[in-house]
C-alpha cells in the first residue's frame, strides 16, 4: 500500500492524495473567508454542496479534473467514490438546501467528508455511510451542526480518526464557533496535532480512536 496524505488548507477544504490521484473537498477562494487561498491542483474534485464557502472549483480543477457535485459512484484509478444524501439544516433542506457526504477509499482506507452537515444522521444515513477509518466533521454550529452534534455523529459513525473542521480560525470571516466546544468533549490523551499536513498508511491505523488537528 503507497502512504496518504492528508493536508488541510482550511475551512472544510482538504488535500488527500497518493502518488496516483489528489482529492480535493470543498474548495474556498480563500480571500473571501479571510484565510489563504487553497495550493492544490485535485484530479477529483468533491463539493458537498453549492454555498461559496465550499464550492470553489475554479481555484483547484484542472481541465481534465473530475468535479463531483452529486451523490453519484465512480471510480478514479484506485479511488472509490460515493455520495450519500443528506441536509444543510435540521428542517430537511427548508432552510440551506441540501448536502452530500462522501464516502471514498483510498489504498484501503475509507474517508467520510460530511460538508455541511445541519442535522444528526438518520439510521438510514449512517448505515449508508457504513463504518469509516477517517470522519471529516463540522463541529462550528451556526451554519452546521455544532460540538454536540459533531459528537453524536462520532457515535454514531465510530470512526478511528476524527477530523474536526469547520470552525473559527484566526482571519475567518464566518462567524462560527472556535474548536473548544469540541475539544472539551474529547480524552485529552487521544487528540493528537499533526500539523498542516500528515503522511500514514493503512498499517498505521489502529483501533484507537483519535482526534486529528489540523493548522494552517
Amino acid at each position: 500500500m503507497e502512504p496518504i496524505r492528508v493536508r488541510w488548507h482550511g475551512h472544510s477544504c482538504f488535500e488527500v492524495a497518493n502518488d496516483e490521484v489528489t482529492v480535493v473537498t470543498d474548495p474556498h477562494d480563500g480571500k473571501s473567508l479571510g484565510i489563504q487561498t487553497p495550493k492544490v491542483r485535485g484530479d477529483v474534485v468533491l463539493v458537498s454542496h453549492d454555498h461559496f464557502d465550499h464550492a470553489a472549483t475554479r481555484v483547484v480543477a484542472k481541465p481534465e479534473s473530475r468535479v463531483i457535485t452529486a451523490p453519484d459512484h465512480l471510480r478514479v484509478g484506485g479511488l472509490k467514490v460515493r455520495g450519500v444524501e443528506t441536509f444543510h439544516d435540521s428542517s430537511e433542506g427548508q432552510s440551506r438546501g441540501g448536502n452530500i457526504a462522501f464516502v471514498f477509499i483510498l489504498e484501503e482506507v475509507k474517508f467520510c467528508h460530511l460538508g455541511d452537515l445541519g442535522h444528526a444522521l438518520t439510521p438510514k444515513q449512517a448505515k449508508a455511510i457504513g463504518k469509516v477509518d477517517i470522519l471529516f466533521v463540522p463541529v462550528g454550529g451556526v451554519f452546521t451542526i455544532d460540538a454536540a452534534g459533531a459528537w453524536e455523529v462520532v457515535r454514531m459513525l465510530d470512526p478511528g480518526i476524527v477530523v474536526p473542521m469547520h470552525y473559527r480560525v484566526g482571519g475567518l470571516s464566518l462567524s462560527i464557533n472556535d474548536i473548544s466546544p469540541f475539544l472539551e468533549g474529547a480524552d485529552p490523551g487521544c487528540v493528537i496535532k499533526v500539523g498542516n499536513s500528515v503522511e500514514f498508511s493503512r498499517a498505521d491505523l489502529d483501533d484507537e480512536q483519535l482526534v486529528w488537528i489540523f493548522t494552517l
